[in-house]
């Protein structure tokens, strides 16, 4: 069983820059695909960045070029730093792990098992 858990989190103002962690225990870490997705207030959830055990990396499109996802894999924590925030980044961030094949996108919420609690992040115009 692999728990997750995020900090990093806060409220900041358009432009500002924040880093997200997400702590892993429970499972041999490097085997993970690493993921955040978001949830916004009424809408759905959805993908932001994903990273294999390998190190390749997947985002969705309108954070490209401004949020970077990254591993350590010594300290069991997945990263996202987010710069160049929007009032639309404003969402409740989550992490989720799993084994994702390679045969398989990365961006799928239903192919993760495992979900840490989420952090909050508000972005003021």
């Amino acid at each position: 069983q692999v728990q997750l858990v995020e900090s990093g989190g806060g409220l900041l103002q358009a432009g500002g820059s924040l880093r997200l962690s997400c702590a892993a225990s429970g499972g041999a870490f490097s085997s993970y695909t690493m993921a955040w997705f978001r949830q916004a207030p009424g809408k759905e959830r959805e993908f932001v960045a994903a990273i294999r055990g390998s190190g390749s990396m997947r985002y969705k499109d309108s954070v490209r070029g401004r949020f970077t996802i990254s591993r350590d894999n010594g300290k069991n924590t997945v990263y996202l730093q987010m710069n160049s925030l929007k009032p639309e980044d404003t969402a409740v961030y989550s992490c989720a792990a799993d084994r994702i094949p390679i045969s398989r996108r990365t961006d799928s919420a239903d192919d993760y098992a495992y979900w840490g609690q989420g952090t909050q992040v508000t972005v003021s115009s």
